[in-house]
């Protein structure tokens, strides 16, 4: 029985029996991962999949509590290694990071060059992606933290932290009608449904508090364009293909360059960007410092003891005297 053999089980479940996603996550050949699996079936004694023809359709009885414990095996084999470790040098070492473009183009850089000052050993390996990818990559056990606003939920073994709010700002190209709109009545959702809009593809950023602040109004948003990069969005907001709306936080660098930005927050409710880890990991003390750092009320006492709690309501009771910063 071989660690490669449980982390291709492991795996397979982690992308829904794609033998293919699990090959491409695992960066190895789909007939490499059919193979192992099988080997270690043989092995057992037991199928750990079902199967018609070639094509692997269920995990059996026998393979989810072989699958259980395979998982509390290798999160096992990581502590150890963890441990030795710290204790071997705890300032050495590598902390992975996933994240979206807007954190880790406008929120992340001066956290980085902080840590960086405080522990010049460890090397940072950033990965973006789709919050959905993102929080897979955290409970797989391929990166330590996750960090977004949304779609983390949806995946139970992971202990979510809450780091700070944000806005969002409508971006509109200078002499816009929106921009004489904002400055004589203030902005609204019933001017803004009468303009194309381009904003972040669902499950990005919060898209889902834009869609549910149009939803109340009994009104539909006119969404001609989405992306999961501000940047993007705003090239083609000056191409005019639209009115922009995005995280308030990105548009600080947007003066001078065509765009002008009108204050949304009162338009919709603010949203809470969190950084998310595997119940089961072992932080070392670098990895606290850089949560610390990127939310100055997590200190390491914070993050054990809401780690400690059995459940997302009950961590969400925890946290809900602490009042978060806005950025």
């Amino acid at each position: 029985m071989k660690l490669q053999q449980l982390r291709y089980i492991v795996a397979m479940v982690r992308h829904d029996l794609n033998v293919s996603q699990t090959a491409d996550a695992l960066f190895t050949s789909q007939p490499g991962v059919s193979k192992q699996i099988r080997q270690l079936e043989d092995e057992i004694g037991v199928e750990i999949f079902q199967r018609s023809g070639k094509q692997i359709t269920q995990v059996t009885p026998a393979g989810e509590r072989i699958i259980e414990i395979a998982d509390s095996v290798l999160q096992q084999i990581e502590d150890i290694r963890t441990v030795g470790r710290e204790h071997a040098n705890p300032n050495v070492g590598e902390l992975r990071i996933a994240t979206t473009h807007t954190q880790a183009r406008y929120v992340l850089p001066p956290i980085i060059e902080k840590f960086r000052e405080q522990y010049p050993h460890v090397v940072l390996h950033m990965h973006q992606g789709t919050p959905g990818q993102i929080a897979e990559m955290a409970a797989s056990g391929l990166v330590d933290f996750a960090i977004a606003t949304e779609g983390m939920s949806l995946f139970a073994d992971l202990v979510m932290l809450p780091c700070y709010h944000w806005h969002r700002a409508v971006l509109v190209p200078e002499g816009h009608p929106l921009q004489k709109i904002d400055a004589l009545d203030g902005l609204t959702l019933e001017a803004l449904s009468t303009y194309p809009l381009i904003t972040y593809v669902f499950g990005f950023t919060g898209q889902s508090k834009l869609d549910d602040a149009f939803r109340r109004s009994g009104l539909k948003p006119n969404v001609v364009l989405t992306a999961s990069d501000a940047d993007v969005i705003k090239t083609y907001v000056r191409l005019g293909l639209g009115v922009g709306i995005v995280a308030e936080l990105s548009v600080a660098e947007s003066a001078g360059e065509g765009l002008v930005a009108l204050d949304a927050d009162r338009l919709f409710s603010h949203s809470t960007t969190h950084i998310a880890f595997r119940k089961a990991a072992k932080l070392r003390g670098f990895m606290y410092d850089f949560i610390e750092l990127f939310a100055p009320h997590l200190n390491a006492e914070m993050v054990d003891e809401a780690t400690a709690l059995g459940s997302a309501t009950a961590r969400d009771k925890y946290f809900s005297n602490v009042k978060l910063r806005t950025l």
